[in-house]
């Protein structure tokens, strides 16, 4: 094959990929060409000739003993014993490697279609490499697209640049509903290759760090890393907790994120469908950690036990204090074990009230009949 280097030149600039790589899965492409052409069990070499623009392939020939058991059978061509070898270099020793050229066009139409075949399943390949590297590195980073597909699932499908991404049912904040045309954000939450179907990626906007990054988007502070998330746990389309802490003095962490007169947390707010969203300055005392995500409630004290993985904390708050720290439906109470990783039990001043909730757990059957007691 001529001006091998002016092909290569030409499909690494319309892949968009380097010509090192485009080079190299040539030369692949070529010793398949040749096992399947020739023989499977040969081992084979190419290289290109930057002079002569061409690919010169080469199979690699292993001397061995005259009565060496390796010569025989269909390997035999693999091989090739001492005498032989002689007659072709005067030096040749047991255990060295000659070399024997092959022309892949002087075995016919059909080698040709197959080595045609070879290079487009290379490229494919190392377009797909490209891309699954380009998008790896994009996950838990916010990506923009356009809906092309709403099935009957409710799975959505975006088109992002130069592939299709899926945002599942059970990854759409609660109320979402998408349509063809639509412009959809969401954050990349994994990255797949699969031989069938070929690079896909799997979205989601109910995920926390997808809250992190709309913030960092609306908050420069954030962004910059003057102010730090350092937690942050979410009820996705209802309500959200998030820690934040800075490491100058002179920075409010929860006004910079705020905004003035909440236009910043609104953003981030129309955006999740409403999501309220609760900002508490973190401390690495779980205790005062603990009293301010119960927020907006106004806690007496805390008292925290570790035993082993188990983290509880008994709240202790006054009776007033009580609908506001278990929240409707227990959300706030909820969010704040999620945040702080402690279960969190209640404990009313002159009452006898107390309330678990394990982090990241869904509300207990416990909780209905608080409710029933105690109201929202």
């Amino acid at each position: 094959m001529e001006n091998i280097l002016d092909i290569i030149d030409s499909i690494a600039n319309e892949k968009g990929l380097s010509r090192e790589n485009v080079q190299e899965a040539i030369k692949t492409s070529f010793i398949q060409t040749a096992k399947r052409i020739i023989n499977p069990t040969f081992a084979f070499e190419a290289d290109i000739d930057d002079r002569t623009k061409d690919v010169k392939l080469r199979q690699i020939i292993t001397v061995v003993a005259d009565d060496a058991a390796e010569i025989e059978g269909e390997e035999a061509g693999a091989y090739m014993s001492i005498t032989s070898a002689l007659e072709i270099d005067e030096e040749a020793e047991i255990g060295d490697q000659l070399q024997m050229e092959h022309d892949i066009e002087s075995y016919g139409r059909n080698a040709f279609a197959t080595l045609h075949r070879e290079i487009e399943f290379h490229i494919q390949r190392l377009v797909e490499n490209e891309l699954y590297d380009k998008y790896k590195s994009k996950i838990n980073q916010i990506v923009s697209g356009r809906v092309t597909r709403v099935d009957n699932d409710q799975n959505t499908t975006i088109e992002i640049d130069e592939i299709r991404a899926v945002l599942p049912m059970k990854s759409r904040i609660k109320g979402e509903k998408f349509k063809v045309g639509d412009v959809v954000s969401a954050i990349v939450r994994r990255v797949h290759v699969d031989k069938a179907n070929g690079i896909s990626m799997e979205l989601s906007r109910t995920a926390p760090k997808f809250l992190e990054e709309l913030l960092a988007l609306e908050v420069p502070e954030i962004k910059d890393g003057i102010v730090v998330i350092e937690k942050c746990a979410r009820i996705p389309g209802e309500r959200a907790k998030i820690a934040l802490y800075t490491n100058r003095p002179q920075i409010d962490p929860i006004g910079a994120t705020v905004g003035v007169r909440g236009v910043r947390i609104n953003a981030v707010s129309e955006e999740l469908c409403g999501e309220n969203i609760d900002c508490v300055e973190y401390s690495s005392s779980p205790e005062l950690f603990i009293s301010r995500a119960m927020s907006p409630a106004i806690i007496s004290a805390v008292v925290v036990s570790e035993e082993g993985d188990e983290k509880k904390a008994i709240v202790t708050l006054p009776s007033d204090q009580k609908s506001k720290a278990i929240g409707k439906s227990g959300i706030n109470i909820r969010l704040a074990s999620m945040l702080t990783g402690y279960t969190i039990e209640l404990n009313e001043v002159g009452g006898s009230v107390q309330m678990g909730e394990k982090a990241g757990e869904e509300k207990k059957e416990g909780l209905s009949s608080l409710e029933a007691l105690f109201g929202n």
